[in-house]
This record gives structure tokens, sequence and C-alpha cells, in this order.
């Protein structure tokens, strides 16, 4: 059965024998902005909706959502229009404007677009090696993906309820109202991590890197990853010789920081992709990483022992 509650999560049920409720949880938000202001010029100013990084804005692509769907660039004053000390100034998210090639404000307001009008990323699914890929909303469609393909494969004793959240990228809201509806006695939210694997980061932060399986939580900024939850996942995966990282973050969170606080507290922890370049258009994954995180779940989730684990 599927249903869409009130703050438009999605929740999908696959029954079991009634041997208890596990919630999988990916969020199919994703992070953009908003129209703030429109100048007599046609130039469009904007307030972020989650978490955005302003160094990778100027150039970028993006959609303007108003009657229709208008492609706009995002810029800035040009560097060589700047002075000296305003070129040691760190660029801010009020510095920024959206160019739609309007003439003035009123050719802006007659496509549909006024304040509060959603603006997002433009870019298309591009494929850069055999199992790499780059594109914006990996963060979390790539979660959502492994949901659809985890429902498609298993075969569990337990009642599955597979949520796509809405909501995860302004304070992980769309978990916490389809959590405490479900009240599920296991919750396993899907998503990406960082992927450390990168020029100029030492070899002790690169916690997770792509290409060497999903990564379990053991903490970031909004869960600790239930333990007994963790190894018996980690048992798991090198019994079926799955590869799984480890991963830890000191800033960010997941669905899981709602679902373990819901009512008496739900035994919770979080699966994630490793992700080039997370929060912006340019999102990178390995595939491989992606289908051995779906193996990994069927697995965990066909385990008949896995209630009575906890």
């Amino acid at each position: 059965s599927v249903e869409i509650d009130t703050l438009g999560n999605v929740i999908g049920l696959k029954k079991g024998n009634g041997k208890g409720k596990i919630m999988l949880a990916a969020h199919m938000d994703e992070i953009g902005f908003v129209v703030s202001h429109i100048d007599k010029n046609g130039f469009i100013f904007v307030s972020p909706v989650g978490g955005i990084n302003v160094k990778t804005l100027i150039g970028t692509r993006v959609i303007v959502h108003g009657e229709g769907k208008y492609y706009g660039v995002m810029g800035s004053i040009p560097p060589h229009m700047k002075k000296e000390k305003e070129k040691e100034k760190e660029l801010s998210i009020e510095d920024v404007f959206v160019d739609i090639g309007a003439k003035n404000k009123d050719e802006v307001l007659k496509r549909g677009i006024d304040i509060g009008s959603i603006i997002t990323y433009e870019g298309d699914l591009k494929k850069l090696s055999e199992n790499r890929y780059t594109g914006k909303t990996m963060d979390d469609r790539i979660g959502v993906f492994i949901l659809i393909e985890t429902l498609k494969r298993v075969k569990s004793p337990y009642d599955l309820y597979f949520v796509a959240t809405t909501q995860e990228e302004v304070g992980l809201r769309g978990a916490r109202v389809s959590g405490y509806k479900i009240s599920p006695d296991i919750g396993i939210a899907i998503d990406v991590t960082l992927a450390m694997d990168v020029p100029d980061v030492k070899e002790h932060r690169r916690i997770t890197e792509l290409g060497k399986g999903p990564a379990i939580t053991v903490m970031d900024r909004s869960v600790i990853g239930n333990r007994k939850l963790n190894s018996f996942i980690e048992k798991i995966a090198r019994k079926e010789k799955i590869p799984l990282q480890r991963n830890i973050l000191t800033r960010g969170g997941t669905d899981a920081g709602s679902i373990h606080l819901i009512k008496e507290g739900v035994v919770s922890t979080t699966l994630s992709i490793p992700t080039r370049f997370v929060h912006s258009p340019v999102e990178c994954i390995d595939m491989r990483d992606v289908e051995n995180a779906v193996k990994l779940l069927v697995k965990v989730l066909e385990t008949e022992t896995l209630g009575k684990s906890f």
C-alpha cells in the first residue's frame, strides 16, 4: 500500500508476518533557493533553502519555477570591477543574483515569478566513467532509488515501511511526522555522506571513499548510530563479503536524527553513500556503492533475528 501524508511524505508498506515494523527513510527534497527580491532591472535575489556553499554559486545554471520553468544564471559583481578591499571580502548570498534574461521587473512578474518562487539547480545526470556518475540531487534521490530497488528485491518477515521524506534539508521534518505515524521498532535512514578522497585531505580525515562500499554511521550531529544495530549490520556485511565503511561526521545529519527520538525512542542508524561535492549541482557517486547498499539492506531485512537483537 502507498499513502501520502500531510507533509507530502510518500509512505509505502510491504507487509510481512507481523514480526515487527522497520522504517527505511530517504529524503526526496533538495537544496535550493526562494526568490526574496526582484529589482527594477529584472535581476532576482534569493534566500537559501538548506545548506548552500556560496563559493560554488557564481556561474551556476538554475531553473526558476514560475508559470513555467525558466533558465537562469547565478552571478555577482565581476572581480575586475571590485576594489582591492572588496576582493578580500568573502562572498555572501546577498551578493548573488539570478539573471533570467529579463529586461525589467514587470517582465519577471509576467512569467509568474514573484517573492517566494522556487529556484533549483539545473544539471543533467552525466556518466564520468564505468561506475561513476555526477549530477544534482544525488542528495538524496540516490537514497530514494535505493529504497525502490530494495523494495523490489526484499522478502522480509517484517512490516517494511519505505518512506520518501520531505523537508530533510531544512530540519529533518518529514521523518519526524512519518515516523510518529509509523512508530517503528527499528529505523534506518538512507542518505549520502562526504567522500573525503579528494586532494588536500589528510589521510586520517579520509573517513569514506568512493567505490569502497556504503558507510554505516557511527555518529553525526543528529544521531549516534545504535551500536548493536551497527554491529548487526557489519556482521552481515562481513558474512556476505559486502564492503562497508564507517562514517563519522562532525557536521550535518540525516532523517535518523528525527526517527530515533520518536515517542519512547527508536533503535536507529544511517546507511550512507559516499559522495563528492555534496550540496552542489555536480554531486558524484560510485554505482558500486549503491548496488552494495541495496544488497546489504536486503540481507539485513531478510534476517529472522534482526527484530530479536535489540
